[in-house]
């Protein structure tokens, strides 16, 4: 059996700028092309070489044939936030939006998770981590293709919003993915084509492990992962959608500590406030430097970090990001905490309005310009004068959701001699490797 095919949605913008390195045929004319393109959006179509289009198809003539878009974004909200110019091999689907020109990648699963090895970390990161990374990531995606086939053979519309007069409970998973299979960014994994692929080893790893899967109770794993759990692990269901995956469990990412019960707000807040000892707590700089690429190494705290708010920027900040008039904010009171210490839902007390907000990346998304480095934190208030605080400090703890594997965990457990297989036992307890191509 070969590797499928996937479409991975790379950008969406007004216009599209191009460039064909090789022969691409445009499928619906038979018209063969080379070298630069454009296509821009007009009344909700496509315009290209004097032409209207609901979709366009573009599709190499020879292996060696590749595609260059220009100016995407990568990091999107988040704090590494840039564009760059990338490459692409495959085919290229441009598709008319109501946002814009949908620009999409259609590619070899092997293929495409090269460049994800390669835009996640560095290629030269010890060669253990890349092969388990290479497993989850395959496996994380083949489940999101068949999620996807569940819910359109179910008719199953995806909600992934509960919203009151009292809260807003809310997740980011599959709710703007129907033209396609996954994203390229942050949100999904990232991908970013043949810019990344700098390094024959990926290829070796890639060759190394092909077709393997996760796999529990023969159905593939929905494997997560996130750059530091902060020494504790976090449940799926607290992060997404309410359903149960019992790989994706809580953990204390280490070897034989006792692990506290981090949903009771007092051991949350003395875990979150030290600095215990954990395979992702790592100041090793030879290590981090080859799992983080550049501007990941732009973060210097992940496994304990702190942020300072005086009250004019936290009440302005909230306000524009919630569209909440909260006054001056007097409290955050963390209501539910899950496994990892992340606050699950949390309650936003102001001198015109309390809100409650969850679940970690809205409650992330609201208390940043970017995004908090993870939701697991505890709140100092500073300065208060007539019951109102001046300043707020948030003291907190990981990278990410924290749920899955560790990428810088997984990372320490490779140069400490654990192979592939031991470190995804690790992280995903009761799973097994399956070789599905």
């Amino acid at each position: 059996m070969e590797a499928p095919v996937v479409n991975v949605g790379i950008m969406t913008e007004k216009a599209i700028s191009f460039v064909f390195h090789g022969e691409y045929v445009h499928t619906e004319t038979g018209s063969f092309l080379k070298d630069e393109q454009r296509v821009i959006c007009i009344n909700g179509q496509l315009m290209f070489n004097g032409k209207r289009y609901n979709e366009i198809f573009f599709e190499p003539v020879t292996p060696d044939s590749f595609f260059e878009l220009k100016a995407v974004t990568i990091g999107i909200q988040f704090h590494w936030e840039r564009q760059e110019d990338q490459s692409f091999k495959g085919a290229l689907n441009l598709i008319a939006t109501k946002k814009g020109i949908l620009a999409i990648n259609q590619v070899d699963a092997e293929e495409y998770l090269a460049s994800v090895i390669s835009s996640e970390m560095k290629p030269t990161a010890p060669k253990e981590f890349l092969k388990a990374h290479v497993v989850i990531s395959r496996s994380w995606l083949f489940s999101q293709v068949e999620q996807k086939r569940e819910h359109k053979q179910e008719k199953r519309k995806y909600k992934n919003i509960t919203r009151d007069n009292e809260q807003l409970i809310r997740w980011y998973d599959h709710e703007d993915h129907e033209l396609f299979d996954v994203c390229a960014d942050d949100h999904c994994q990232r991908y970013q084509g043949m810019t990344r692929i700098i390094s024959p080893n990926v290829m070796n790893i890639i060759n190394e492990t092909r077709g393997e899967v996760l796999v529990e109770d023969n159905k593939i794993c929905d494997t997560r992962f996130s750059k530091c759990c902060g020494g504790v692990t976090e449940l799926f269901e607290n992060c997404w959608e309410p359903v149960h995956h019992p790989y994706l469990t809580t953990l204390y990412d280490g070897q034989s500590e006792e692990l506290p019960d981090l949903t009771i707000e007092k051991e949350a807040d003395s875990w979150i406030r030290t600095s215990p000892p954990a395979y992702c707590n790592s100041s090793n700089h030879a290590i981090l430097e080859q799992v983080l690429n550049d501007y990941d190494n732009e973060t210097t705290d992940f496994y304990r970090w702190k942020v300072v708010y005086i009250q004019t920027q936290l009440s302005e900040l909230v306000y524009r990001k919630s569209g909440i008039d909260f006054g001056e904010i007097l409290d955050l009171v963390p209501l539910e905490r899950g496994t990892s210490g992340r606050i699950v839902r949390l309650k936003i007390i102001g001198t015109h309005n309390s809100f409650i907000i969850g679940k970690e990346l809205e409650i992330r998304r609201i208390l940043s310009e970017t995004h908090l480095y993870s939701s697991a934190f505890v709140v100092d208030k500073r300065n208060i004068q007539n019951n109102v605080p001046q300043a707020f400090v948030l003291t907190g703890a990981g990278w990410g959701h924290g749920v899955g594997l560790c990428q810088i965990g997984a990372a320490v457990m490779s140069t400490q001699g654990f192979d592939y297989k031991q470190i995804l036992e690790h992280y995903f307890p009761g799973t097994e490797i399956e070789k599905r191509y």
